[in-house]
């Protein structure tokens, strides 16, 4: 705190003693001075002690600081946001929930003022009290701020790192086209950096999964920069994580060469529950969930001819569906160790799609295509700004050491093991 004080009275004395300093520059400034004072206030707070003090309330320890630029209207400035050795923190005056809220409230009001909202939606306009006062140009306001900052966020360019893994997968919307409701694909794309964080790179919204349209999307990624391996540079997408969806196969295979492909497991035991029931699957899934209990590749293979083995007799189409599916239920054998349980499934995905699911609730029915990218882009916005703000990396930094090394060491074997998964 001292430090900031200390800022803010140079920069006063700078005022009084030079009075043709740029007011506007000066006025940045002390903002930014101010508002470093507020976040190590309240960083201090959630760590119960001081820089260096010793103290019983300490729950944990700063741990370095995170550069984030906020635009003001005096200008950006540049602030240092405190990690924490244990735990995550961001400072609350920065509000990284405001803009969600924003969309959410902007979509439902554009959906009762154009006449097309569900009765949930009706209620929820009246318990805001706005049931009379709702005015169009107000909500345009909204609807533009919001869109600015998400499509900025949509397409800016991803080419500053390496993304090794690769994760996508769709869920569906109602939305409202031509005076109709239609079931609208709504895929996302996220994915791990080279240095561990997880990060969005992009949403697109269509008619259905159609390999067209995920060919064009993954085209997309790549036009922004996402780098492919070669055979003289590896270090592209390694592995792309995601269901057994043919066009999405396709599209991979199309536009992203040089990545092999591993079919997330929870899907594939869906497929295996669908195929069997409820009860009778569940014993044949167990068994299934010893694969990935092995902790090598050839003890995975091994438990994988065992498994087929064991359900070949009573479940001869299961066996079937498994000897097809082994490259690429096994893609993520020959990565190092430690990522195994992080890219043999699309979990991570799975839970941010329950969230757009909760948001999407709440309305509904979207009144139009560009309400969805609104809410959504914001909720994937807010979802990237945690993962790049928490503490907690998806992937160590040395276990992403021994995944550059294995492609570096040995690029034929990996990239043709990769490769019977594409």
């Amino acid at each position: 705190m001292t430090m900031n004080q200390s800022a803010l009275a140079t920069l006063i004395g700078e005022v009084l003693t030079d009075p043709d300093l740029a007011h506007s520059d000066v006025f940045r400034r002390m903002l930014q001075a101010g508002l470093q004072d507020l976040i190590d206030a309240e960083a201090t707070a959630k760590i119960g002690a001081e820089r260096y003090e010793r103290t019983p309330h300490r729950t944990t320890r700063r741990n370095g600081t995170r550069a984030k630029t906020l635009a003001t209207p005096a200008g950006e400035v540049d602030l240092a946001i405190p990690k924490l050795r244990e735990g995550s923190f961001f400072p609350a005056l920065l509000s990284p929930r405001r803009r969600v809220d924003k969309a959410l409230y902007a979509v439902i009001c554009q959906a009762w003022i154009d006449g097309v909202s569900t009765r949930k939606v009706d209620h929820l306009v009246r318990a805001l009290g706005n049931d009379t006062g709702i005015s169009r140009s107000t909500v345009s306001r909204i609807c533009a701020e919001i869109d600015d900052t998400v499509q900025e966020f949509l397409h800016r360019r991803i080419d500053h790192t390496w993304f090794p893994y690769l994760f996508l997968d769709a869920t569906y919307l109602d939305v409202r086209i031509r005076g109709r409701v239609s079931s609208q694909a709504l895929v996302i794309a996220t994915a791990v950096s080279a240095n561990g964080r997880r990060e969005i790179l992009g949403m697109a919204l269509g008619d259905a999964e159609t390999t067209d349209f995920w060919t064009e999307f993954l085209r997309s990624l790549r036009e922004r920069g996402l780098k492919v391996a070669t055979e003289t540079d590896p270090l592209g997408v390694t592995l792309v994580t995601s269901d057994a969806h043919a066009g999405l196969k396709a599209a991979v295979k199309a536009i992203l060469p040089g990545a092999g492909w591993q079919r997330c497991r929870v899907h594939f035991a869906r497929n295996i529950t669908q195929r069997l029931g409820s009860a009778r699957s569940k014993p044949v899934n167990a068994l299934i969930t010893t694969i990935f209990a092995q902790t090598t590749p050839e003890a995975v293979t091994a438990q994988y001819h065992a498994v087929i083995d064991s359900v070949a007799r009573m479940f001869p189409e299961i066996a079937d569906m498994l000897t097809t599916a082994e490259p690429d239920l096994t893609g993520f054998a020959v990565l190092p160790r430690e990522h195994w349980q992080k890219v043999w499934s699309n979990n991570p995905i799975e839970r941010l799609n329950r969230e757009i699911k909760r948001r999407a609730d709440v309305v509904q029915i979207f009144p139009d295509r560009d309400s969805v990218t609104r809410l959504i882009g914001a909720v994937l916005q807010e979802q990237h700004e945690e993962w790049q703000y928490g503490e907690r990396r998806y992937l160590s930094d040395i276990s992403m050491r021994k995944l550059i090394q294995t492609l570096h060491e040995n690029p034929e074997t990996t990239r043709s093991e990769l490769y019977l998964t594409a």
